[in-house]
């Protein structure tokens, strides 16, 4: 659309005052770009003058009243469009309007959902890059998504509901809440349930007094866990937390060194039996999670924190996780894609030679060039950042820090209730760089976030405690309820997060500052303050509702493909943007381009300052095994710039022809460059899907996270760094 003659910046074209009501009775500002946008659509750009007609002809109309209603706006431009002669015009509006009708039907229609599912034709069979959708429990859980889907729309504001299908925002999990109430992803109490048991099912759980035991109930409670709620499920400082338990072998091994071994070989007697106690607990730990399936049938996203700990047990369990994740798992030594593995740096502990704990960061270093984690914490900055230290929640879903009512640090046995994304690339494509409409439009947007993530609030509140007795009675979520007490006690005050995601910075910028504007301060001061701006709503939200409220950078596994593709459906292919089939995570930079891994991290440290409820960076380099040095030197500089890194190198391997390195993207997957292998039987391909791995060959993508995967370049060279 044209220009129009009435200034797009002043007050009486935002009408401020006007209140339209929707068909469901709801109230909502009056947006008159929206009219714009679907003019845009049904008229010719011949007929751009006859736009500005009818838009000043609106305005004339909605003069002097306080309120008016959809269908009383759907009658006057039907009417103006025929009055102006422009029959074909008023029916296409008429389609607009009926189609927008039948695709909210078929999406609440469980029926329609599930042939959808049964034919294929839902992106959901490769969504989730983690669920085979070839196994039958995955099959089940995706056949009750499709209703859980169409019912959850059901339950939440029309206009949210609409929001989510048109792609304006993502109601994430649908498939799980608002349906059910289950909650998102959590810090699980650990300490306090192996210390004084717990139940499973019809099992009465004691204390352990071995490691052993330790690590076996570490997995029944990750998978209990994982099948309890729908996102991910973290162990925090595991080295610590499993070290009085390692302590019990060691003095059973003294205990029976005493009657059998020389006084002077009895220490080290228990020592060395302790140690291989150490290794094979841990290494059943790793076993154990990746031979369970959840009630979603996935394996349990899990995530394993450690690398704090000093006493030479805490660095033997540090030490043996790391060996176990090198050695790779079975016959021929696969990468393990769970537990996500992730080591905290900590300034005069583990950064220098001179320190401590610095053997166990160099053994982290070889463990992440040959299989990819663990990612890294910087521990001052994780505190700076976060208000507290603690491993996130899953990938990369962080907890602010927050004291219980005696004053008391509290991390282990939070929650986050759920994610709600915000579309910002559409946002500046439909405001066609003109930045007072887009920060009308992302007002807009922002409101209908805020509305969809109390429904999730609400509807998280409604879970009783007998629901989910893991979480709620058995000291997973921190306490132990009754049946009859509420669960919000766990939730409110702050105690919960509720997190507002985002996708897309890059293809903003690019809307108007054109494709290289990383370098442009303007630009960049741009996209720091949208960030900005949602943090604050955040807070508003946070003092209105005594809810935790956190900004977090979306990690769009399947958003990448869907936001772009109903972008593209809907403007086209905008070249820089919905060309690409894919959009950028949060506020990464552009995966085209190749600045090194101090550019670019210096480029991404802004973000994170307003969006520390969510985020990771991290850096593509090439096969590192030989030069773990140029590694480390990353790590380093990063540890007083970002909080949370991760490393992307080359590390797929065939089995036929020995190559090791990294395959090559091809429209039917990843194959060897050398041999052309793709038989996932005979090959090892691992990428980093999001914020954790991913094995594409046995598991699949969506066509725009793969799309993305293979424009990535790297951001250093072999030896760029020695």
């Amino acid at each position: 659309m044209a220009e129009t003659k009435t200034d797009l910046e002043t007050d009486k074209y935002l009408l401020d005052k006007l209140a339209v009501i929707k068909n469901d009775g709801e109230k909502t500002k009056f947006h008159l770009y929206k009219i714009g946008l679907v003019l845009d659509q049904i008229l010719s750009d011949e007929q751009s003058d006859t736009a500005d007609e009818i838009i000043a002809k609106l305005l004339a109309f909605c003069e002097g009243r306080n309120e008016i209603s959809t269908d009383d706006i759907r009658t006057f431009m039907i009417t103006s469009l025929r009055d102006l002669g422009l029959d074909q015009a008023a029916e296409k509006y008429i389609a607009y309007r009926q189609q927008d009708i039948k695709k909210f039907e078929e999406a609440v229609d469980p029926r329609i959902k599930l042939e959808q599912l049964l034919s294929k034709k839902d992106n959901i069979v490769h969504e989730n890059a983690n669920k085979d959708s070839n196994v039958f429990s995955t099959q089940r859980d995706l056949t009750a998504g499709m209703v859980g889907k169409s019912l959850g729309l059901k339950m939440m504001p029309e206009t949210v509901a609409k929001a989510h299908l048109r792609g304006d925002i993502h109601y994430h999990d649908l498939d799980y809440s608002p349906m059910t109430e289950m909650t998102n992803c959590c810090l699980v109490d650990f300490k306090e349930m192996l210390a004084h048991g717990f139940e499973i099912g019809n099992t009465d759980v004691t204390p352990p007094h071995s490691i052993e035991t330790a690590t076996a109930l570490m997995v029944q409670i990750f998978a209990n866990v994982a099948s309890s709620q729908y996102g991910g499920c973290s162990s925090d400082r595991t080295d610590e937390l499993l070290a009085p338990y390692a302590e019990m072998n060691y003095k059973k091994h003294l205990a029976e060194a005493a009657k059998w071994v020389e006084p002077d070989q009895r220490e080290a007697f228990a020592k060395s039996r302790t140690k291989k106690d150490i290794y094979d607990a841990m290494q059943a730990l790793e076993y154990g999670i990746n031979t369970l399936l959840s009630s979603q049938g996935q394996t349990p996203f899990t995530t394993v924190g450690f690398g704090l700990g000093t006493s030479w047990i805490e660095r033997e369990i540090q030490k043996a996780i790391l060996q176990i994740r090198i050695e790779g798992m079975g016959k021929q030594h696969r990468t393990a894609i769970f537990p996500k593995l992730i080591f905290t740096l900590k300034r005069g502990l583990n950064l220098k030679p001179s320190d401590p704990n610095y053997d166990v960061k160099e053994l982290a270093i070889e463990c992440s060039t040959k299989r990819m984690y663990p990612d890294i914490l910087m521990y001052d900055k994780i505190i700076e950042l976060t208000g507290s230290f603690k491993s996130p929640m899953g990938c990369r879903s962080f907890l602010q820090g927050w004291k219980d009512e005696n004053g008391k640090e509290v991390n282990a046995g939070r929650m986050n209730l759920g994610v709600v994304t915000i579309n910002l690339p559409r946002i500046a494509i439909e405001s066609k760089g003109n930045m007072a409409i887009f920060w009308e439009i992302f007002n807009e947007r922002a409101a209908i976030a805020k509305k969809a993530l109390l429904n999730k609030i609400e509807h998280a509140k409604m879970a009783k405690p007998q629901n989910a007795p893991i979480l709620y009675q058995s000291g997973a979520f921190g306490k132990r309820l009754k049946d009859n007490e509420s669960v919000d006690q766990l939730f409110t005050h702050r105690r919960a997060t509720i997190s507002l995601g985002y996708i897309g910075l890059y293809e903003v910028g690019t809307v108007f500052f054109g494709p290289k504007w990383e370098h442009n301060q303007t630009a960049h001061d741009f996209t720091v303050e949208i960030v900005k701006r949602m943090h604050d709503y955040c807070v508003a939200w946070e003092k209105e509702y005594d809810y935790h409220f956190s900004l977090y950078s979306t990690p769009a596994e399947s958003l990448t493909d869907t936001f772009c593709q109903l972008d593209e459906d809907r403007f086209g292919k905008i070249p820089d943007i919905t060309e690409k089939e894919y959009y950028t995570n949060s506020f990464h930079y552009d995966v085209r381009k190749n600045p090194t891994p101090f550019e670019k991290l210096t480029f991404e440290k802004d973000y994170p300052v307003y969006a520390s409820g969510g985020f990771i960076h991290y850096c593509e380099y090439p096969n590192l095994k030989q030069n773990p040095k140029a590694l480390e030197a990353v790590w380093d500089w990063a540890y007083d710039q970002v909080g949370y890194l991760g490393t992307n190198t080359s590390i797929d391997h065939c089995y036929k022809c020995g190559f090791d390195g990294e395959f090559k993207p091809t429209a039917k997957g990843f194959e060897c460059p050398v041999c052309g292998n793709r038989d996932p039987d005979t090959c090892d391909v691992v990428k980093r899907t999001c914020g954790y791995l991913g094995n594409p060959q046995k598991r699949p993508m969506v066509h725009g996270r793969h799309k993305e995967i293979a424009s990535r370049v790297k951001n250093m060279t072999l030896g760029s760094l020695d």
